[in-house]
C-alpha cells in the first residue's frame, strides 16, 4: 500500500518512508526496519523522518523497549477508496527536471 497521493510530492525519500510505513501501519517500524526497506544513507533517512515528523505525518511511540514510528491517519488511503496509477505519461513528467 502506497501513501495518498497528496503525500506524494516530496522529497524521494520521504515519500519512500511513508509508503514503508504505511504498508506496515498497524504494527509501526523501528528506524532499523525502515532503513531496511528504503534506500537512503541514515543522514538522509534522519533528515526525512525529522521533517515528517515537524509536519505530523508521523509520530514516534516508545514501548516494549523499543522506539515504533507510525504514520498519522491522515496520510493512509481509505481501502474503499479507488487508487489512481499514474499513466505512463505522468511517470516521464514526474522524471524530467521541469
Amino acid at each position: 500500500m502506497k501513501a495518498k497521493r497528496e503525500y506524494r510530492d516530496r522529497e524521494e525519500v520521504e515519500v519512500a518512508v511513508l509508503d514503508a510505513l504505511v504498508d506496515r501501519n498497524d504494527d509501526g517500524m523501528t528506524v532499523f526496519e525502515i532503513r531496511s526497506r528504503v534506500d537512503a544513507d541514515i543522514d538522509e533517512l534522519e533528515t526525512a523522518l525529522a521533517n515528517l515528523k515537524d509536519d505530523g505525518l508521523i509520530s514516534a511511540n516508545e514501548g516494549d523497549h523499543r522506539t515504533l514510528i507510525t504514520p498519522d491517519e491522515q496520510v493512509i488511503p481509505d481501502p474503499d477508496e479507488e487508487v489512481e496509477e499514474p499513466s505512463f505519461v505522468d511517470k516521464i513528467i514526474e522524471r524530467l527536471p521541469l
